[in-house]
């Protein structure tokens, strides 16, 4: 099956996974988030100490703007990942995507019905394309400034857990499913035959 505008006939919804509206799922996946982001933070600490982000020995204007860099890094790093979702969903849809913030999740969706293997890709492109971007870049900074790109991968990698939950919770759909996105919810749709 590839990505198509409009549902084939035959197709029903067998499932719906809302990350929002389900407070259950939504406490799971940011509890997932959560323990990334420590388990990575002690790790990184091993490797570069956090205070030297803090550290204001080459002066406090110095510590400031590390502070101010890292946090302008996460705003655009979370318009940066929900636009790699958006080029992914314009590639595979022909339509381009639309984008929101629900006050827990920023978001990019289609009204399109996606096959299996493309939503996957559109899924993660923004963890792994973001991922090895900041892992190429953390050594290659001055050790005062490794936090403020590891900061952004932690987001990155921590920030991905919806995606992660949604591509591990479809794995073993059938290949002939339609995945329809539309944010924060996700509905799919199989043949009548194949159920779920």
């Amino acid at each position: 099956m590839r990505t198509v505008l409009e549902l084939p006939a035959g197709y029903e919804q067998i499932e719906e996974i809302d990350l929002q509206k389900d407070k259950r799922l939504m406490f799971l996946v940011n509890g997932a988030a959560l323990g990334i982001l420590a388990v990575l933070g002690v790790l990184g600490n091993l490797a570069v100490p956090i205070g030297t982000l803090y550290d204001a020995g080459a002066g406090i204007g110095a510590m400031l703007l590390r502070i101010g860099v890292l946090l302008a890094g996460i705003v655009c790093y979370i318009a940066l990942h929900e636009l790699v979702h958006g080029v992914f969903i314009r590639r595979y849809s022909g339509r381009p995507a639309s984008y929101g913030f629900t006050g827990v999740y920023a978001c990019a969706g289609s009204a399109a019905y996606f096959a299996k293997r493309d939503y996957f890709v559109i899924a993660l492109a923004p963890v792994v394309l973001w991922g090895a971007v900041l892992a190429v870049m953390a050594p290659l900074v001055p050790r005062s400034w490794f936090w403020v790109v590891y900061f952004i991968q932690l987001v990155n990698l921590s920030g991905a857990a919806g995606d992660l939950y949604v591509v591990w919770h479809f794995r073993k759909l059938p290949p002939s499913i339609l995945v329809q996105d539309r944010g924060v919810s996700m509905a799919v749709y199989a043949p009548a035959h194949e159920g779920k």
